[in-house]
């Protein structure tokens, strides 16, 4: 497992989290950006329009309205990304990545609005009388790639899993847990049959259910955070500076946040922008194949809107509300996971500016600077090392108060501990201290800093609960949507059996695997997709044409 773990960070290094990935993704926007003329601002009020329902007809051809498309859509996106994925990149890229991250929505606007016509353009209505659409269609009906389209249907089941149900399913219950003690297998089963209740039946009781869920998770949010803004009103201002000023500078060491260079920032901002609004990835498009329109056009109008309330508005939020209460760059209490923690060799002082400017050059993959890591042995006496000539390094950041302990932080080890090449050999130990923290733990420490107090962190484990539990029903319409490409209709009631086992699973396991895959998964996506809407930028520009003459009219 560790080898496979391994093998996929290997790729997801060639690939997502390549330096070039980020170019090609704002690149594709970029262009279409101009060659469209902006589309993101002249059809702005265009889709406000369409979506609240003035050029519905209950007679066109579809399953659901233009406004159900929208939430199922953006059920799909609105999700952990914006409460982990926000926290995540601020930890990694301090203030500027917010920034890139608005970028990424921005010139998303107009990747989702092409992906999303062209794919409605050339949906199908299956042998069971419901409509199917997506890329896999028009690479396969207009580009007569249908290898490229298989390639791509495959890719979407894996990251239906690895995005949408399996981490889902395991941050829920974690936050649940951690939260109300509830037993993970208990939310697992719970929530396994609810899933259930909702994706079998198909695409307008999904439709009729993210149409609720979808505002009423965003109302809770906004409300919660907004009592920390205000709470913090006075660093709101000096926050939005920091996010501009740092995006073409990188974020300077704060606190016990040790710094992020320009590229780095730039990097882990529209890395995390994509896993927030998956524009380009190709997945809402087949959501969208499920409105009632002859339009392909107004649906690609009504898909505009979604980077713009999901990255532009929630996360600016989420963004405003860890940025503004400080906790970003404060150490916290927790338990240290072994992914985040590494033994460097030597001692180093955050007071020192030399020290904390080699920690920052390794840690933001400067070529050619290095920080060795410690190999030997430490010596701990009550939980607390009495040896030196190494530095713990947790979550990007020098580890203070550090104790160590067997099963529980109330049985204290005592001994020597081994560590090889920087990592802990002995999996018994827990390792806990103040440290950076990052995710929906970063998160739900933000949402403690305002009106709510202690009672903020619920907000953050109930908009978790309803986030997660949208991104899954959505991404299982995707999934059954690409199997339906593959296999036919009659091979969809199978796969929402095993995607519902899935959830379940996951409630109690390590998805570690799972995650790491997927990233392989969501670039295997998009590069196909954004390639293909390359290849019909002529049409796309004659159907937006076309489009308003017909308006005209």
């Amino acid at each position: 497992m560790e080898g496979l773990l391994d093998f996929f960070n290997l790729l997801d290094g060639f690939l997502g989290s390549a330096a070039w990935f980020p170019y090609i993704l704002l690149g594709v926007g970029a262009f279409f950006t101009i060659y469209l003329k902006f589309p993101q601002i002249r059809f702005f009020k265009h889709a406000w329009l369409v979506v609240t329902g003035k050029f519905d007809k209950a007679d066109e051809p579809g399953d659901t309205t233009h406004f159900r498309a929208l939430t199922t859509a953006l059920s799909g996106t609105v999700g952990t990304g914006n409460i982990s994925g926000v926290a995540f990149a601020i930890f990694l890229g301090g203030p500027a990545a917010l920034f890139w991250m608005w970028a990424t929505a921005f010139l998303g606007m107009t990747t989702k609005f092409v992906e999303v016509t062209l794919s409605h353009k050339y949906r199908v209505k299956t042998e069971d009388g419901s409509m199917a659409g997506g890329p896999m269609y028009y690479m396969d009906r207009r580009l007569n790639m249908k290898w490229l389209a298989v390639a791509f249907a495959i890719a979407t089941v894996i990251s239906s899993f690895g995005t949408g149900n399996l981490p889902q399913s395991n941050g829920i219950a974690t936050s649940i847990e951690s939260t109300f003690g509830f037993a993970p297998v208990v939310v697992g089963g719970v929530l396994s049959v609810l899933l259930g209740l909702v994706i079998l039946g198909g695409i307008k009781r999904i439709a009729a259910v993210t149409s609720r869920i979808v505002p009423l998770m965003a109302l809770i949010y906004i409300v919660g955070a907004f009592a920390v803004i205000f709470a913090n009103i006075e660093n709101v201002g000096p926050a939005f500076a920091s996010v501009v000023s740092d995006a073409f500078t990188g974020s300077a060491a704060a606190g016990g946040f040790l710094g992020a260079t320009l590229a780095y920032a730039f990097n882990r901002g529209v890395n995390r922008g994509l896993f927030s609004n998956e524009a380009g990835q190709g997945s809402a498009p087949i959501a969208h194949a499920a409105a009632k329109t002859k339009e392909p056009v107004s649906e690609g109008m009504v898909s505009i809107l979604e980077p713009f309330i999901d990255t532009i508005i929630i996360c600016t939020i989420t963004g405003l509300v860890i940025l503004s209460s400080g906790v970003w760059k404060e150490k916290h209490q927790n338990t240290f996971d072994r992914s985040d923690m590494t033994f460097f060799a030597g001692q180093y002082d955050e007071s020192n500016s030399e020290d904390i400017n080699k920690l920052f050059l390794h840690l933001n993959n400067v070529e050619g600077e290095k920080v060795e890591n410690f190999t030997g042995q430490i010596n701990v006496v009550n939980g607390t090392a009495t040896s030196g000539g190494f530095t713990l390094i947790n979550s990007r950041s020098i580890a203070e108060d550090v104790t160590y302990s067997v099963g529980s932080s109330e049985d204290p080890f005592t001994g020597t501990l081994k560590i090889e090449d920087g990592a802990l050999v002995k999996e018994s130990i827990i390792v806990e201290g103040k440290s950076l923290v990052h995710s929906a733990n970063l998160t739900a420490i933000a949402f403690t800093r305002g009106y709510f107090g202690e009672f903020g962190k619920y907000i953050v484990s109930i908009g978790l609960l309803l986030f997660a539990f949208s991104t899954a029903i959505a991404w299982s319409y995707y999934g059954d949507r690409a199997m339906t490409y593959l296999l036919g209709p009659r091979s969809v009631m199978p796969y929402r059996v095993i995607y519902c086992a899935g959830f379940f699973w996951a409630a109690v396991s390590d998805t570690t695997l799972v995650w790491a895959l997927s990233a392989v998964a969501i670039v295997v996506m998009t590069l196909p997709n954004l390639f293909g809407i390359m290849m019909l930028r002529k049409e796309m520009k004659e159907s937006v044409n076309e489009y308003w003459e017909k308006q005209k009219k």
